[in-house]
């Protein structure tokens, strides 16, 4: 397929100069709950949603490190932007799995993004001649409405008509790629933060998929590269805890820019010469900066360890699970912290820090924030090994 090489350059360039305008949209953003056509549509052109696509397929097979850096800058000025960046490319390394004539149909449109979610229960696959049959409902689909394709996970049903639907199996289901047009749309996206990752919802029923527009959750990669030997999981941890930080170092340093000027009500002094405060910023940076260094020296070696001939190991693997984790739930504590700082000038809505809590308190609610990830990273230290995806 004939494009032009994506690198690193070019792509934080763009990055920069995009970023910009994501922080310009914010309000809008926030408001209309997705991002501005006009705004993903420059992304998509500057190669900012194929950051992880194979270079065969026309995209930029980014190093993880290279990656991490773009999301964080989009992160620095809004964490839904930062987010849609995130899913929209870690998903997209499933083009390294997917039938090759497949990956090409998708890829061979600058635009293309895939969305993703979820399923609910009582979907299924059913097995037909030539492809399948789904029915189901998958939620949270990041990016959905400016994906131009909606990938839906399924459990496999053989054609004998089982009473009970299986339940899905997260590690060997079969995906199933569908235009975005021949799926209902359901707008029930009205949450408190992230709203403009616009995460709808999608429907399908009794709909037909051929055969080649599925591959298996399992399946091998096809392509050769260090980053298709690094779980998806993983990618969307270190990813999103890319973000949970650049959301938690803009509130921080907007309420170092509050505690600056403010004078509290009965008090003589700006906040910033109060030792309170002084202590809450020190804890604050001392917090954000740890769990930052964590998450990149776990990276790092998560990298380091796919260029091997046998992938990542389970040390290294374990390592950015709690990393990204840890980076999530201590972005969160750091928010809260320039939070209590700006005291009532916190609780506007055209105060930032007050979005970027509501973004924190939503990003440790999503699946790589939650709390049992510790549980799993301390059964293995503890020699117990694995309790669940890693």
């Amino acid at each position: 397929m004939a494009t032009e090489r994506l690198d690193k350059g070019h792509l934080l360039e763009a990055a920069r100069e995009l970023a910009q305008v994501a922080g310009l949209s914010a309000d809008r953003i926030e408001a209309d709950r997705r991002l501005p056509p006009i705004l993903t549509g420059a992304m998509a052109d500057a190669g900012l949603f194929r950051m992880l696509v194979p270079r065969d397929l026309g995209g930029a097979e980014l190093d993880l490190a290279d990656f991490l850096e773009v999301v964080g800058v989009f992160a620095a000025v809004d964490a839904s932007t930062a987010w849609c960046v995130n899913q929209n490319n870690v998903f997209a390394t499933n083009a390294a799995r997917m039938p090759t004539a497949t990956a090409r149909e998708i890829w061979s449109d600058r635009r293309a993004v895939i969305s993703n979610g979820p399923p609910t229960p009582g979907t299924v696959a059913v097995a037909v001649p030539g492809g399948y049959r789904v029915t189901g409902t998958w939620n949270f689909s990041s990016g959905m409405p400016h994906a131009t394709w909606v990938a839906a996970l399924a459990p496999l049903q053989d054609g004998g008509g089982e009473k009970e639907r299986p339940a899905v199996d997260y590690e060997r289901g079969i995906v199933l790629l569908i235009p975005k047009a021949q799926v209902e749309k359901v707008d029930g996206w009205h949450v408190s933060g992230l709203r403009g990752t616009g995460s709808l919802s999608f429907t399908a029923t009794d709909l037909f998929v051929p055969g080649e527009r599925s591959y298996r959750v399992d399946a091998e990669p096809l392509c050769e590269g260090p980053l298709y030997r690094i779980p998806t999981v993983l990618l969307f941890a270190a990813g999103f805890g890319t973000v949970a930080l650049g959301n938690a170092r803009a509130a921080l340093d907007a309420a170092i820019e509050i505690a600056r000027s403010k004078t509290p009500v009965m008090r003589t002094s700006v906040l910033m010469h109060a030792s309170t405060t002084q202590r809450q910023i020190g804890e604050a940076e001392a917090a954000w900066a740890s769990a930052k260094a964590y998450l990149s020296e776990a990276a790092g070696a998560l990298w380091e360890g796919a260029r091997g001939g046998s992938g990542p190991a389970p040390e290294d693997r374990i390592r950015t699970r709690l990393a990204g984790t840890h980076a999530i739930r201590t972005g969160a504590e750091v928010v809260r912290t320039a939070y209590d700082i700006a005291g009532s000038d916190g609780i506007f809505a055209g105060n930032p820090i007050q979005r970027r809590l509501l973004d924190a308190q939503v990003i440790t609610q999503q699946v790589q924030g939650r709390m049992t990830h510790y549980d799993t990273a301390g059964a293995y230290y503890l020699g117990l090994g694995p309790t669940t995806l890693f």
